[in-house]
């Protein structure tokens, strides 16, 4: 059964992957069709929306336990001797980072939401920071993570971490965009706004995309 445990980890690593990436393009189709007002009627355009935030639950959750799975494949792997505490910690806070998110959902648009999101802004960018100093320094003294492909593939997963933060950052004037073509109905002074927060938002879709394939590339291939 031990003998196992490597290669049942790396295809639960690959499950996520290919969940973060098939829901995340989901994401952005319905997004582009949502941008088509000539195409479809404002309540067709709002029933897209809210099924693109359904189904953008899938990707932030593989996002959270990619998290600790990355961490345990490199243990189970022997690239790396991972403490114990950091790969207990990593996976205690990988499942609470998912409560949030869906606790989040759940509560969409009251106090305990914003609470939930903001503790999960502290912690992307915590682990966003671990990524990247364990990429950099790997790159540098050749250790923790030796192999130059798997400390370059952490430094590109810190980065993964920079682009998703900024989505939801650049993102974030949506609400009220959207509020006002609900409000005051779909015109270009309402709908051009809300179009360029989309376009902004699109340029950071497309970089976390990019990363994930050359990560998968190079956990694949590990190349040299």
């Amino acid at each position: 059964m031990s003998g196992l445990i490597y290669p049942m980890l790396v295809y639960a690593h690959l499950l996520l992957f290919v969940l973060w990436l098939g829901a995340d393009v989901g994401v952005f189709l319905l997004g582009q069709h949502f941008r088509k007002r000539d195409k479809w009627s404002l309540d067709q355009r709002i029933a897209l929306l809210t099924l693109l935030v359904e189904v953008d639950m899938v990707p932030r959750s593989a996002w959270a336990l990619m998290v600790p799975l990355s961490l345990s494949v490199v243990a189970a792997g022997g690239w790396w001797d991972v403490p114990t505490w950091l790969l207990a910690g990593a996976w205690a806070v990988g499942l609470f980072w998912l409560w949030l998110v869906w606790d989040s959902h759940a509560h969409d648009q009251t106090p305990r939401a914003v609470r939930n999101r903001r503790i999960e802004g502290v912690l992307r960018w915590a682990i966003g920071g671990f990524y990247l100093w364990l990429g950099v320094q790997s790159l540098l003294a050749g250790a923790p993570l030796a192999p130059e492909w798997l400390a370059t593939k952490a430094l590109l997963f810190g980065c993964i971490f920079i682009a998703a933060i900024m989505i939801d950052v650049t993102f974030k004037p949506v609400g009220g965009q959207l509020a006002a073509v609900l409000t005051e109905g779909s015109s270009d002074a309402t709908e051009i706004p809300l179009r360029r927060t989309m376009d902004r938002t699109r340029i950071w879709v497309w970089t976390v995309y990019l990363l994930l394939l050359v990560t998968a590339f190079l956990g694949n291939v590990k190349p040299g």
